[in-house]
């Protein structure tokens, strides 16, 4: 009979992966450099758990979850529950529930791990961290632009400084698309996705020449608002058009070289949101840091927030100085080592009588060396 192999004990599900060190601190100090900066723009802390039952995790825009979630049986109440995909939904709950009587607008911050069942092509990783902040109470152009600001304020403490944001209206296409007949929508999707013009043209109908002048006001912010402004939209594509306009220039007030850039027709993947929505890019890349916009919180309070992607941030961020390692002989005293942490080093005290201390602090892949009571450089 033949025998099923033994997996091997390092093989882990796709999409998951072990964080060893170095890397797991770096990531560990990335994210509280981030969260510090949401912190001093005063944004409250907010931990919510990993499961939840299916009907609080699925409600309102966390609806948009649904297939994204992985479920399982609760042994205790025998009810479903999930493992959130994302973390939105649940600030949601917190603030429709636990803080519905807390003073508005309400600032909450957040970081954690999400588990999703399918990784993407460009992002084939399952489990996620997320750092973002959520505005709820307050629907003004000067809340979206808070939210960005504070944004850029976070992937700069963390040493990103070539960024840019790109502004999207993603009821916008979605309201003109009801015009068309349903049989066109996705065709019509795609081609607005790819900005073929001559495939709009032609399959555009009654909102070909609105559809036309969006593709045309796609670039940059200055060039694309006034576009947006003048293409004639419906009276509430018209005003969705006017809060852009009073974004851009809030952020540019406070940030005139940030490069803003508008897709009036980008609305993929913005399921739940319902106002300006905006996704953050270090410039010549194409790896998202970040994704957030406008929403309903708990289907009637308004609120605007941002997500950003600590592991996607890591990679192109400058590395961070974690504390050299000293190796301590064995024997030395802990007053000695406890000054070595106050000036900064990682200490590594020695177990045992060593032969060689350089060579065993070299082996423990310590930088410094205590010798004689000095801290000596290891070459």
């Amino acid at each position: 009979m033949n025998e099923t192999p033994t997996s091997h004990p390092a093989l882990l599900p796709a999409g998951l992966a072990d964080v060893l060190p170095p890397e797991a601190e770096r990531q560990a100090r990335s994210a509280e450099a981030i969260m510090d900066c949401f912190a001093a723009h005063g944004y409250q802390r907010v931990t919510p758990p990993l499961l939840e039952f299916e009907e609080s995790l699925f409600a309102g825009s966390g609806a948009a979850t649904v297939e994204q979630t992985f479920r399982l049986m609760d042994p205790e109440s025998q009810r479903m529950m999930g493992l959130r995909a994302d973390t939105t939904p649940q600030i949601g709950r917190l603030a429709t529930s636990r803080l519905a009587t807390s003073p508005r607008p309400l600032r909450l911050a957040y970081c954690g791990p999400v588990l999703r069942v399918r990784g993407t092509h460009m992002q084939p990783e399952r489990q996620l961290s997320q750092a973002g902040i959520e505005l709820i109470g307050h629907d003004t152009a000067v809340a979206d632009a808070e939210i960005i600001l504070a944004a850029i304020a976070a992937l700069e403490a963390v040493g990103l400084r070539d960024l840019s944001i790109d502004l999207t209206i993603p009821r916008l296409v979605p309201s003109l698309l009801d015009e068309v007949p349903s049989h066109l929508h996705p065709a019509l999707a795609h081609a607005l996705d790819r900005k073929d013009a001559a495939a709009v043209a032609e399959m555009g109908g009654v909102q070909t020449v609105l559809l036309l002048k969006l593709l045309d006001a796609s670039g940059a912010a200055a060039r694309a608002v006034p576009a947006l402004l003048e293409a004639g939209l419906p009276e509430a594509g018209h005003a969705q058009a006017e809060r852009l306009a009073e974004v851009v220039a809030a952020v540019q007030t406070v940030l005139p070289s940030l490069k803003l850039t508008v897709d009036p027709v980008e609305f993929r993947g913005y399921r739940y949101h319902t106002g300006i929505s905006m996704t953050i890019f270090a410039t010549g890349e194409q790896m998202e840091l970040g994704r957030g916009g406008r929403y309903l919180c708990g289907d009637a309070e308004p609120a605007t927030g941002i997500t950003l992607y600590p592991d996607s941030i890591i990679r192109l961020a400058p590395p961070i100085s974690l504390r050299p390692r000293l190796y301590l002989p064995y024997g030395t005293g802990q007053a000695c080592a406890q000054k070595a942490r106050v000036e900064g080093y990682a200490t590594v005290l020695g177990l045992a009588p060593e032969a060689s201390a350089s060579d065993e602090a070299r082996r423990l892949g310590c930088s410094h060396l205590l010798f004689d009571g000095v801290i000596t450089a290891l070459c």
